[in-house]
């Protein structure tokens, strides 16, 4: 799985005209999922990312967690994360996975995160989506399961 994950002020992700997640305070990942991807990558990523200390302490030093200021989560499926763009200008989506396997387990990431008493919002899986977001530092990670 791979993630990027950036801490917002507020997004919102939308398809057409319908707004279908809106965050405050908070992370706004993008997911991408190979077919290789289970539940040892999901339950990783959303132990990680739940602790992960980059929000300001009162001495303004990057130290509590999501959870400690209560933020919330708005997860975008992208499948363009697993772009090559080895050959030629038109990228191959071929190490991306299988529709229904990603849907699967972009589900059971966003069920885990919930699971560590998060607040997920999310898009809508395979759509042409349309993401807003007030990015806050910036600061954005990347995390990679293959290089764990």
């Amino acid at each position: 799985m791979r993630i990027v994950l950036q801490k917002v002020s507020s997004a919102q992700v939308s398809v057409g005209e319908k707004i279908l997640g809106e965050i405050g305070v908070g992370f706004v990942h993008l997911v991408g999922i190979e077919n290789t991807d289970g539940k040892e990558e999901v339950d990783y990523l959303a132990r990680k990312i739940s602790h992960l200390r980059v929000f300001a302490d009162q001495n303004d030093k990057m130290n509590l967690s999501i959870t400690d200021v209560k933020g919330s989560i708005l997860s975008i499926s992208q499948f363009t994360l697993y772009a090559d763009t080895k050959k030629g200008n038109r990228p191959s989506f071929i190490n991306a996975g299988d529709p229904e396997h990603a849907k699967t387990v972009y589900q059971a990431f966003n069920q885990a995160l919930m699971n560590h008493n998060l607040k997920v919002a999310t898009g809508e899986f395979g759509a042409h989506m349309e993401v807003k977001l007030e990015n806050d530092g910036p600061v954005t990670i990347i995390f990679d399961t293959d290089h764990k």
